[in-house]
């Protein structure tokens, strides 16, 4: 089941990662007919008739039915951080679309994040648990995960800049690694028929979480730039789904030995995430004068699901 695990995983972070750069090459060819919000509707309307934008929408629907495949089959452990290669999908496709093949820097970046995802899941080692968790093991995990998402919020309100930008990023992890364990919850229901998972609670707090994890996200991107936010988003959601994984699924990782090289993978982690949220093809530059787009503002970058 790993390999499949591994598989679907993959899959969803490529077609998340393609669904956001078709969406953006749909955004980018509409001409700006000036300000005002009667244009920015009717700009809006014709980017959704466009092909790569309807093709980008299938995919992320598609992304979700993947990731849940992978949570269903494998652990949150492992499904989580292979979900944070949608960085290095989002710079392959987008190279290819906007033909602008990255810089030196940027691959050094993409190495080092592919290398300490390697390591770090290599050396962990995550093991697969339970299909489902206890309720009152919710009402620890997802207590104290609900916890933090408020605190954060509370120390976050009366920062600026980076700071906020950075704490609201890992507030907004916490929330998607959340959503993420509400879903497996779900999944893990379906066995016992379609009606046991949806008489159950977890789909629709799936739902809610999901949607406190995108508004807190919108946050964090306002609030500063992707270099503070985004490496906070990738390590917070791969190191609280581990530790919601083993609260609520009784997944394990090594320990012991294992854990240097654990540390050094996430170290990598976070500086490719630091130089990918550098890189213009990530932070909406890349297409600004490219072939593929034409005359106009460039229009606000996607930020990777969870």
């Amino acid at each position: 089941m790993t390999v499949l695990t591994v598989v679907l995983a993959l899959l969803a972070a490529l077609s998340n990662a393609s669904a956001s750069v078709l969406q953006r090459r749909a955004a980018v060819q509409e001409q700006d007919e000036g300000g005002g919000a009667g244009s920015a509707v009717r700009r809006f309307r014709r980017t959704l008739r466009r092909r790569s934008w309807l093709a980008g929408a299938g995919l992320l629907a598609l992304s979700s039915l993947l990731q849940a495949g992978a949570l269903a089959v494998g652990s949150l452990s492992l499904v989580q951080p292979l979900l944070a290669t949608e960085l290095l999908f989002t710079l392959a496709v987008g190279s290819v679309v906007f033909r602008r093949p990255p810089d030196a820097r940027t691959w050094l970046a993409f190495l080092a994040l592919a290398c300490g995802l390697a390591l770090f899941l290599l050396a962990a080692a995550p093991s697969a648990g339970r299909q489902t968790a206890a309720p009152g093991d919710w009402l620890l995990g997802g207590g104290a995960a609900l916890g933090v998402v408020v605190l954060l919020l509370a120390v976050a309100r009366p920062t600026r800049g980076a700071s906020r930008a950075a704490l609201l990023g890992l507030a907004s992890a916490v929330a998607f690694a959340t959503t993420a364990a509400l879903l497996k919850e779900a999944v893990g229901r379906l066995g016992q028929g379609p009606a046991a998972m949806f008489g159950h609670w977890s789909p629709y707090a799936t739902g809610a979480a999901g949607l406190v994890a995108f508004v807190v996200l919108q946050g964090a991107l306002a609030a500063g730039s992707l270099t503070a936010s985004q490496p906070a988003l990738t390590l917070g959601d791969a190191l609280t789904s581990v530790a919601l994984g083993w609260v609520l699924f009784a997944e394990r990782i090594h320990l012991g030995l294992a854990v240097l090289p654990e540390l050094i993978g996430v170290a990598l982690i976070g500086a490719g995430s630091v130089g990918l949220a550098r890189a213009p093809s990530v932070g909406g530059q890349w297409d600004a004068d490219g072939p593929a787009a034409r005359p106009g503002p460039a229009a606000a970058p996607r930020t990777p699901r969870r």
